[in-house]
């Protein structure tokens, strides 16, 4: 949410969002370089997701960017973070949250358990990796997520983990793994406010399926 009151995540410079993907790739690498990149989803180019062929593989080898688009990518992360650090989660648009964690965790091939720590007007306050696991599970203690808000003297929390499976569909085991830290977390007076769960460029909410 602005200042204003009007959700404007990004100021466009007039012009650029008729510019075709070539021509905007080509401020970052260069036109030939853009001609031969373009042809590949944005989604690849910038290290949001491995290229099909990749993903199909049951061994991956490594997918390099382009060192300008990753740093265009982080550049763009670290633009959302700032955002949120400064604004209301509760109010701000949710699609900014799950487009952060996305573009944290989403291309994983394990699992990663992310907490997203708010303060009292639900501004971030931290936000990290909190437990990594295997390519189909993640072994989360509520004693060590307890600690961890405490140490950072939250008052709410977002959680997020990814399904590298590549479904964002939340199992039994994850809606009562958020149950439980929901109670340990409401010991300490620190509120749950949503868990995503992650999947490429998608994420599901907790909190909009009514399961929190």
């Amino acid at each position: 949410m602005s200042r204003s009151g009007a959700w404007c995540p990004f100021f466009i410079q007039g012009g650029t969002m008729n510019q075709s993907n070539v021509d905007l790739l080509a401020t970052l690498v260069g036109r030939e370089t853009a001609k031969a990149l373009a042809a590949k989803p944005l989604s690849e180019l910038f290290g949001f997701s491995k290229p099909r062929q990749m993903q199909l593989c049951e061994e991956s080898a490594a997918y390099t960017v382009h060192p300008a688009l990753a740093a265009a990518k982080e550049l763009f992360v670290r633009c959302i973070r700032e955002r949120m650090e400064g604004e209301d989660l509760c109010f701000s648009s949710p699609e900014t949250v799950k487009t952060f964690l996305c573009s944290k965790i989403g291309h994983l091939e394990h699992e990663s358990f992310w907490c997203l720590w708010l303060d009292a007007q639900n501004r971030l306050i931290d936000a990290g990796e909190l437990f990594r696991g295997t390519v189909t599970q993640t072994s989360v203690y509520p004693r060590e997520v307890v600690k961890k808000a405490l140490a950072v003297n939250a008052a709410a929390a977002i959680f997020s983990h990814n399904h590298p499976s590549g479904s964002p569909e939340p199992s039994r085991a994850d809606e009562m793994l958020t149950s439980t830290l929901k109670s340990a977390l409401g010991l300490v007076d620190v509120k749950v406010l949503d868990h995503f769960v992650v999947a490429g460029n998608q994420a599901m909410s907790f909190a909009a399926r009514g399961l929190l």
